[in-house]
């Protein structure tokens, strides 16, 4: 999978898409619209984060303890009845470790180029944050990523170059 919003748009992002719409209650176009914004800010924040030794460390700790990918292999089950508490207790974690105090301004960045209230986006971010560590967990283990160093390239690389990664960027850079 050669990146990030083409995870969204496999068979697994369609399924990832349809579980946090149902547990938002926003409809699919818009928790798609809104993950398409999100997990490039996500993963922009973790980029920007993993340009320090202490956060590359930080992060690949995580990635090769916590969030090995598992997450991937039952979407089925983790949207069954419900996303667990424990996950999401998890994102909120992911998320203030990454956005730290601007949460609240990439939310209602979120909500109003969206129109989706700000507490949705918050359960959408909730949702995206666990599921982005264990995409990324993943592909540190598919492609051997293995130090701190080569996580900033994995990032960079998974956040490809799409038409809209400049105005991405600048939305990251704005936080």
């Amino acid at each position: 999978m050669s990146g990030l919003l083409d995870l969204l748009n496999s068979p697994m992002g369609k399924q990832i898409i349809s579980g946090a719409a149902g547990q938002t209650g926003q409809s699919e176009g818009k928790t798609a619209e809104i993950m398409a914004m999100a997990m490039p800010l996500l993963m922009g924040a973790m980029k920007k984060n993993a340009s320090t030794p202490g956060g590359a460390q930080g992060l690949m700790n995580a990635l090769s303890s916590k969030h090995d990918g598992g997450i991937l292999g039952d979407l089925g089950g983790l949207f069954g009845g419900g996303v667990d508490q424990n996950v999401m207790d998890d994102g909120a974690g992911i998320l203030g470790h990454v956005f730290g105090s601007k949460q609240s301004q990439v939310e209602n960045a979120l909500s109003s180029k969206s129109g989706v209230d700000a507490g949705s986006i918050s359960q959408i971010l909730k949702i995206a944050a666990p599921i982005l560590m264990g995409f990324l967990g993943q592909q540190t283990r598919q492609q051997s990523v293995n130090n701190p160093d080569a996580l900033s390239g994995l990032l960079g690389g998974l956040m490809g170059g799409g038409s809209n990664a400049g105005q991405q960027q600048s939305l990251i850079e704005s936080f």
